[in-house]
C-alpha cells in the first residue's frame, strides 16, 4: 500500500523546473510595440542568392508592405547569423534600429559564405584580391554579386544601397565600399577588423591579447561542417571566475590546444603558426586596399573599444589617404565596442561622461547620413569628424582628424618619479642630479594585472580604470606632472620613445597614459557602489609593445644583455582635457595580464615555448641626455 501510494505521488508530482522550457522574456512596452510595428509593416522572404562562382549565400530580406513609394535597401553581411531562420519568423528589430524601420528601408541580412546557411567556405577576414580575374572571389566581389542579385530581383527599391556593420560585419562593410557597386551609395564601417597583427582584436603591436582570443575563438572558431539554421555551439566552459589564474594555470600558449581546444579550432592553430608579419597576416591587412572608395562612408569607433578602435582609426585615415571619397567623415564617441548601437553612452565603469552619447549619435549623426544619401533627405552637413572629448564631455567637430591646429608636446621622464615638459639637459649635469635610468624585475610567474577585479573575459571597463593598484606594484614605474593650472587638451595618438635594456633577450613593454584626479574630485551621485573619485589614477589609453618587433613586425630581433635599445611606437588616437587640479602620469610595466600573453622575456618563438623559457630579468628604462625617454602628445591649442 505505502509503495502504491509512493508511486502515485511519484506520478502526480510536477516535473522539475529545469526540465521545463522557460517563457521567452518579456519585453517592455516600446520594445512589444516595435516589435508588433515590424510584423504588421515587413513582409520576409529568404533567399539562396547566387554568386560569379555558383556558391549560394543565404539572404534574409525585410520589405515595406506599403509600396505607395520606394525605399533604399540597407545591407549587413555578417558572419554571426541572420537569426530568427523562416519566412514567418520575425526579429524584435530591424537594426540598426527603431528609427530606420518606421523610416522606411528594405532591410537585408546576409550570411557570408561558409557561415551558418550560406554555402562555400569561410575564411576568416578573407584577403582581399585586387586583380580577380573571371570566377575569382573575395568579400568585395561577393557584396557586388549580392547588390547585383538585389536590383534585379527585389521589388520596390530605388536603385540605392547603402551597407553598415559593426566588429567583423564592419569588415565586410569595409570590402563593400573598395571596387563597390554603382548602386552602393554610403557606408558605415563601424569598429571594422582592419589589421590582426598589428591593432585589431588578436594582435597589439605583435602581442597576443590572450583572453579576447582564446574565448572569442573557442566558440567562434569550431567548424561548421554543412550550412545549418541552428543557434550555435555551447559556451566554453573555465571553470573559474578568475580569468588571471585560469591563464597562468593554462601555461605556454603552446597548452591551449592540448589542455583545451582539443584541435577543434582550427584558426587558433593557424594563429599559433604565424608569430610573426609574414605573408598570412599581410594578406589580411585590409588597410592597403582601402583606395578610390566612391560611396559616402562615415566610420564609426569608440575611444574606449577595447577590441577595434585601431581598425577605426585606420579605415577612415586609409580612405583619407587614397583619393577620399567627396563625403568621408569619422565619429569618435565615449563608447566601449558597440556601445554607440545599443547603449546610453553615459558613463564606462566608475567615469562619467555626462551625457547620453549613444542616443545622440543614433539620432543626430547616423540616421540623418544614411536618409541623406540613400533618399535626398537633408543636407550633407556632417563635419570631417565628430569627436567627443572625454575630460569635458563634450561633442567637437572638426575639418580634420587629427585636428590641423595642434602642436607637439613632449613629457620626460625624471628622476623621482617626475613627468615634466622635455627640455635637452647636458650630460655633466645629468650625471650629477640623477641616476641614469630607473629599473625593475620583471616576473612571468606573477605579472601585473591588467585590471583590479575578477574577470574571465577581456572586460571593457579596464580601458578607462582606476590604475593606482598598479601604481603600487614594484614592477610598475610611475611619472607623473605637477598639477595643472589650466585646460591640457590632447587630440590625436600618443607617441612613445623608451631607451631601454634587459638582462634577458627578450621584453614587452606596456604604457599608459593616465589622468590623476585631485584628491578633492567629485564622487558619482548617485553612488550606490561608494565609488570615491579623489585621487582617481583614469587610465586614458595604454599599449603594449613587443620589444623584439623594434625593427618591425617582419623580423624579430633579441635584445643583448644590458645593451640600451630604443623602443618607438605609437598609441591609438584620444581627444582628453586633462582639467585644472589634475595631473598627467605616465606608468611603465612589463607585464598586462592576462589581457596580453607572458612574454617568457627569452628570445624565441613564445607560441611554441615551453615552461623552461620563462625567466625573471631586470628591465631598464633610461633617462639621461643621451637616451631621453619620453611620451610625445599633440596638444590642441
Amino acid at each position: 500500500m505505502l509503495r502504491r501510494l509512493f508511486l502515485l505521488a511519484v506520478l502526480l508530482t510536477p516535473a522539475p523546473a529545469a526540465a521545463q522550457t522557460p517563457p521567452p522574456p518579456k519585453l517592455d512596452p516600446a520594445a512589444a510595440e516595435l516589435r508588433d510595428y515590424v510584423r504588421a509593416n515587413y513582409t520576409k522572404f529568404e533567399y539562396q542568392v547566387p554568386m560569379r562562382d555558383g556558391v549560394r549565400l543565404f539572404t534574409a530580406v525585410y520589405v515595406p508592405k506599403d509600396d505607395s513609394t520606394t525605399y533604399p535597401i540597407l545591407l549587413m553581411r555578417t558572419p554571426y547569423g541572420c537569426q530568427p531562420y523562416g519566412v514567418d519568423k520575425y526579429p524584435d528589430s530591424l537594426r540598426p534600429g527603431e528609427r530606420y524601420a518606421k523610416g522606411g528601408y528594405i532591410f537585408v541580412y546576409q550570411d557570408v559564405r561558409g557561415r551558418w546557411a550560406s554555402e562555400g567556405e569561410f575564411v576568416n577576414v578573407r584577403p582581399h584580391h585586387p586583380a580577380k580575374k573571371d570566377k575569382e572571389i573575395d568579400e568585395s566581389s561577393d557584396t557586388f554579386d549580392t547588390v547585383e542579385w538585389l536590383l534585379k530581383h527585389v521589388k520596390g527599391h530605388n536603385g540605392k544601397v547603402g551597407q553598415w556593420g559593426i566588429s567583423y560585419p564592419g569588415f565586410y562593410a569595409v570590402c563593400g565600399m573598395i571596387d563597390a557597386h554603382p548602386a552602393m551609395k554610403a557606408v558605415s564601417p563601424q569598429a571594422p577588423v582592419m589589421d590582426w597583427f598589428v591593432g585589431d582584436d588578436f594582435h597589439h603591436n605583435g602581442c597576443l591579447f590572450l583572453p579576447h582570443c582564446f574565448n572569442f575563438m573557442a566558440g567562434f572558431g569550431k567548424a561548421r561542417p554543412e550550412p545549418t539554421k541552428k543557434f550555435g555551439r555551447p559556451a566554453f566552459e573555465h571553470g573559474t571566475p578568475d580569468g588571471y589564474q585560469f591563464f597562468l594555470d593554462m601555461g605556454p600558449l603552446r597548452n591551449a590546444d592540448a589542455k583545451h581546444y582539443k584541435g577543434e579550432i582550427a584558426f587558433w592553430n593557424e594563429v599559433m603558426a604565424h608569430p610573426n608579419y609574414d605573408d598570412f597576416w599581410k594578406a589580411r591587412n585590409l588597410r592597403q586596399h582601402v583606395k578610390n572608395v566612391k560611396p559616402a562612408v562615415m566610420t564609426v569607433g569608440g575611444w574606449f573599444d577595447a577590441e577595434n578602435l585601431f581598425g577605426a582609426l585606420e579605415t577612415f585615415k586609409a580612405a583619407e589617404a587614397n583619393a577620399p571619397p567627396r563625403h568621408n567623415h569619422l565619429v569618435m564617441g565615449p563608447w566601449v565596442h558597440g556601445g554607440w548601437s545599443r547603449q546610453d553612452g553615459d558613463k564606462l565603469g566608475d567615469v562619467s561622461f555626462a551625457a547620453k552619447t549613444g542616443p545622440f549619435y543614433r539620432d543626430a549623426i547616423e540616421f540623418p547620413f544614411f536618409e541623406h544619401h540613400l533618399k535626398g533627405v537633408g543636407e550633407a552637413k556632417h563635419p570631417k569628424a565628430w569627436v567627443f572629448e572625454t575630460g569635458t564631455n563634450r561633442w567637437r567637430k572638426f575639418d580634420a582628424w587629427p585636428p590641423k591646429e595642434t602642436r607637439s608636446e613632449p613629457l620626460a621622464l625624471r628622476a623621482d618619479g617626475r613627468l615634466s615638459r622635455f627640455v635637452r639637459l647636458s650630460t655633466p649635469v645629468q650625471e650629477k642630479v640623477e641616476p641614469a635610468f630607473d629599473e625593475f624585475v620583471s616576473d612571468p610567474a606573477r605579472p601585473v594585472p591588467y585590471l583590479n577585479k575578477t574577470t574571465i573575459g577581456m572586460a571593457q571597463e579596464y580601458m578607462t580604470a582606476d590604475q593606482r593598484f598598479a601604481a603600487q606594484r614594484p614592477d610598475v614605474l610611475v611619472y607623473r606632472t605637477a598639477p595643472l593650472t589650466a585646460d591640457l587638451t590632447v587630440a590625436g595618438p600618443v607617441e612613445v620613445e623608451l631607451y631601454v635594456s634587459t638582462t634577458g633577450t627578450d621584453a614587452d613593454w606596456v604604457v599608459k597614459l593616465i589622468d590623476v584626479y585631485p584628491d578633492d574630485a567629485s564622487d558619482p551621485d548617485p553612488n550606490p557602489a561608494g565609488v570615491r573619485m579623489g585621487g582617481y589614477q583614469q587610465l586614458v589609453r595604454g599599449e603594449p609593445f613587443r620589444g623584439k618587433f623594434r625593427d618591425g613586425f617582419e623580423k624579430p630581433e633579441p635584445f643583448k644583455p644590458g645593451e640600451v635599445v630604443k623602443v618607438k611606437f605609437a598609441m591609438p588616437d584620444v581627444l582628453h582635457t586633462f582639467r585644472p587640479g589634475h595631473r598627467l602620469m605616465v606608468q611603465v610595466q612589463s607585464t598586462w595580464f592576462p589581457l596580453v600573453d607572458r612574454n617568457p622575456q627569452t628570445f624565441c618563438d613564445i607560441n611554441r615555448a615551453d615552461e623552461k623559457a620563462f625567466t625573471k630579468q631586470t628591465h631598464r628604462v633610461y633617462r639621461d641626455a643621451d637616451r631621453p625617454s619620453k611620451v610625445t602628445l599633440r596638444v590642441l591649442e
